[in-house]
């Protein structure tokens, strides 16, 4: 299927191409139509292809190793590094902190805070009600471990951030404010520009869950104003193992360790220890290397499409995946149910049937979906249901995939007879 978007023609034929899994057949000789993207993207040959190559020519570990292979892994390894400073806008490589996750990048936004002192007894965290659990868990345990008070943004019933409250939410007394650019659940893409802004003007710091955002939509890190921006590889096209804190420097520079270790120490001694400049103050241990090659190769792809390319894709696809789906009589969209402001994951609950049952008669159709509470079940409380069925897009979605979808929805309804 050839989309033609603004003046760029948008080929995902070409695109599916790229990656070997969308084209196997499952039990059955079911085709695969993947739609869990949000949960995990699938990896196009060019990345696999990059670290196949790094692991059979290149492998040794980096900044130890004086011969030519520890040369080369150590060259691949922050060519990586430059690659995802320059996809995210960010001013400077030394910016762009490896950890193995988003949730480790968020974790250790939080623990260092509190052990620089910048959270303390008294103070407030502001994060929002439609977090994932790591975006919400360790801002908890911040708060308990200093004695500072947790409050969070509510979210409306069309599943948008309720910004009523925000001039008694971020205060004086409020040091760091965490949300997500896009709701894993809901797809909801937030006004971070309206929430950093109010944030700043106290001295609070922002910090942005962007493991939905960096994958879908052009991101900008200087112009978007935050001052900490997690997000991860495999959600990207790249590999799994690998996340990436970016963080403005002279913030980085003040803060203290997270891990303590090799290579991310100045000096040492039986005495103390002197640390070393961000980033490797913040990387203790070998680091994500093969997965520094593969993301670097990830992003490479991504910007060959380019981004604003598969942002268009992106919400042409939603848009029509949610015009389809909402004509189905008992199905129930949780969050936007246009495609406004909003990203490609699209959780529903189907009348009379459990989405754990939901999933499985899809996956029996070939169509892989999530089904459970997302990793975000105060977002489900708040919605009053216990889980939900997710089906999520990406830059190698089609409508026939859709399609299929919404076959497989009606085969389930008729099974359960619902």
């Amino acid at each position: 299927m050839t989309v033609v978007e603004g003046t760029t023609t948008y080929d995902v034929a070409r695109i599916r191409g790229d990656f070997p899994i969308l084209g196997r057949r499952l039990s059955g000789d079911l085709p695969l139509v993947y739609l869990d993207s949000a949960n995990t993207s699938q990896k196009p040959r060019q990345v696999i292809d990059a670290i196949d190559d790094h692991y059979r020519h290149h492998n040794a570990n980096v900044a130890r190793a004086m011969h030519q292979l520890g040369a080369e892994a150590s060259e691949a390894f922050e060519l990586g590094r430059d690659k995802v400073a320059a996809f995210i806008g960010a001013p400077s490589r030394d910016e762009v902190v490896y950890t193995k996750n988003a949730s480790e990048a968020l974790n250790l936004v939080a623990r260092v805070l509190g052990d620089a002192g910048r959270v303390g007894a008294g103070d407030e965290v502001v994060i929002t009600e439609m977090e994932h659990h790591s975006n919400i868990v360790p801002w908890q345990q911040l708060t308990q471990r200093t004695g500072a008070t947790l409050r969070w943004f509510g979210v409306t019933d069309e599943g948008r951030l309720d910004l009523d409250d925000i001039n008694t939410l971020i205060t004086e007394r409020t040091k760091v404010v965490s949300l997500t650019w896009v709701s894993n659940m809901l797809g909801t893409i937030n006004p971070l520009d309206v929430v950093i802004a109010k944030a700043h003007a106290v001295g609070a710091l922002v910090v942005v869950d962007a493991s939905q955002a960096v994958p879908q939509i052009p991101v900008d890190v200087a112009a978007l104003g935050a001052d900490f921006v997690a997000f991860t590889g495999h959600k990207l096209v790249g590999p799994t193992g690998i996340g990436v804190l970016w963080g403005r420097y002279d913030l980085l520079a003040e803060l203290p360790p997270f891990l303590g270790g090799g290579e991310m120490i100045e000096t040492v001694t039986m005495q103390g220890s002197t640390y070393a400049a961000p980033p490797s103050r913040f990387e203790a241990g070998t680091p994500p290397i093969a997965e520094s090659v593969g993301i670097g190769a990830a992003v490479d792809y991504l910007s060959s499409i380019g981004m604003a390319e598969i942002a268009a894709h992106e919400q042409t696809i939603t848009a029509y995946a949610l015009g389809a789906m909402q004509e189905i009589d008992g199905l129930t969209v949780i969050g936007p149910k246009e495609a406004v402001d909003r990203g490609g994951a699209i959780s529903f609950t189907l009348d009379g049937v459990h989405p754990h049952d939901v999933s499985q008669l899809l996956d029996s159709r070939g169509v892989a979906v999530r089904a459970g509470h997302h990793c975000a079940k105060p977002l489900h409380l708040r919605f009053g249901v216990q889980s939900t069925t997710r089906a999520s897009f990406y830059l190698y979605t089609t409508e026939q995939e859709i399609d299929a979808l919404v076959e497989a929805l009606h085969h389930t309804k008729k099974y359960f007879g619902a």
